[in-house]
């Protein structure tokens, strides 16, 4: 079967293009398909997960003006789909103009589209004014309708299902990007979160909660993986907070394995998430997980007092007594751990990708 990827850049560190290269990989290497890939003005750039040898590439590159850009957009696309003539198209483009794809290049075969983000992500602020809430409530509307054009949409849990109001919908976790042979000794004093500085990441949130944290638990240390921002709100922020000998930030590195191994927690303080990759990557390290019970994803992964905690979303005081409780039991962290590695074996590559097999397969029957 000939499939083809519609994305925006693959060269990034973030977790659709963790999510694309293992599922690409994985149909092309362990299942026969003909993989291609459409990037938006990648050109030249490295890519920061590795992708099969297996794939074929195609880079568009376009600028101009709204109109110009559109346009130049819209023929690239078609002629590579009319050259390569795909089985079935998946477009993975958490912005707007995904949702737009089958309009701007018609219905050469069945499309499906596939949704790594909660509908929040537009959102930039707690608590919206009049006006950024007619701004998303359009949003809303627009994105829905797009969606409407999909033969199949994917979102990544149950509860994603909440969000949208379609007829298409279906659901199919993200696979697993490893799952190493030892686990973490939890014996570490190191508590580890990833991702990107973005609002919602709720890294604010986070080290509001590490300063009543640290002052109990002066020997313990946070570990902050993922790109930072330009203006450097968040580094500033442990500043002020008076927590910058407890609190270190890195940039994206292609071993986080290594990473979650020398830890001995996860904290998520997102505001929402599509899914949560980094949670069951955690959790494949054995490590328990404490986690606001942001929309949409954690509910699904984290069973509540098994293998980690949910906390309400927001609620700092309650984030803290979590994680304190954590640091202050290691037998707690020990039985949560094995819990956590034991649900990580439900999102394996090998359990997961089928389903997407099975998805493509009949579409084109």
């Amino acid at each position: 079967m000939r499939l083809l990827y519609i994305t925006n850049q693959i060269s990034g560190s973030g977790g659709l293009e963790r999510v694309l290269s293992i599922k690409a990989n994985y149909l092309a290497d362990n299942l026969g398909y003909d993989v291609h890939i459409i990037t938006l003005n990648q050109k030249d750039k490295a890519l920061f997960y590795k992708f099969s040898n297996s794939l074929t590439y195609h880079n568009i590159t376009i600028s101009g003006n709204p109109i110009k850009y559109l346009l130049s957009y819209r023929s690239s696309i078609k002629s590579i789909v009319k050259s390569i003539k795909p089985d079935v198209i998946s477009v993975c483009d958490d912005g707007l103009k995904g949702f737009f794809t089958p309009s701007i290049i018609g219905y050469p075969c069945p499309m499906v589209y596939e949704r790594h983000a909660s509908i929040n992500i537009f959102k930039n602020k707690d608590k919206l004014n009049f006006l950024n809430k007619l701004k998303f409530s359009l949003l809303r509307k627009l994105m829905h309708i797009g969606a409407k054009k999909y033969q199949v949409f994917v979102v990544l849990t149950n509860e994603n299902l909440k969000e949208w109001h379609l007829n298409n919908l279906q659901v199919i976790p993200n696979p697993l990007s490893f799952y190493p042979e030892q686990k973490s000794t939890l014996k570490n004093k190191k508590i580890i979160t990833v991702g990107n500085h973005g609002f919602q990441k709720g890294y604010d949130r986070l080290l509001k909660t590490w300063k009543i944290i640290a002052n109990k638990h002066p020997n313990w240390k946070l570990e902050i993986y993922g790109k930072i921002d330009k203006k450097r709100l968040h580094i500033h922020l442990a500043s002020t907070l008076g927590i910058t000998n407890s609190v270190s930030f890195f940039e994206p590195v292609k071993d986080i394995q290594s990473k979650y191994l020398e830890a001995s927690l996860y904290v998520m303080s997102s505001r929402s998430e599509g899914f949560g990759m980094v949670l069951i990557e955690a959790m494949a390290c054995g490590l328990p997980c404490v986690s606001f019970d942001c929309p949409s994803g954690p509910v699904d992964i984290i069973t509540n007092n098994k293998d980690g905690f949910l906390v309400e979303n927001g609620n700092i005081s309650m984030l803290s007594k979590r994680i304190d409780s954590l640091l202050s039991d290691y037998q707690l962290r020990e039985e949560m751990g094995l819990e956590a590695r034991q649900k990580a074996k439900l999102y394996l590559p090998e359990i997961i990708v089928p389903n997407w097999d099975r998805l493509f397969k009949a579409l084109t029957k």
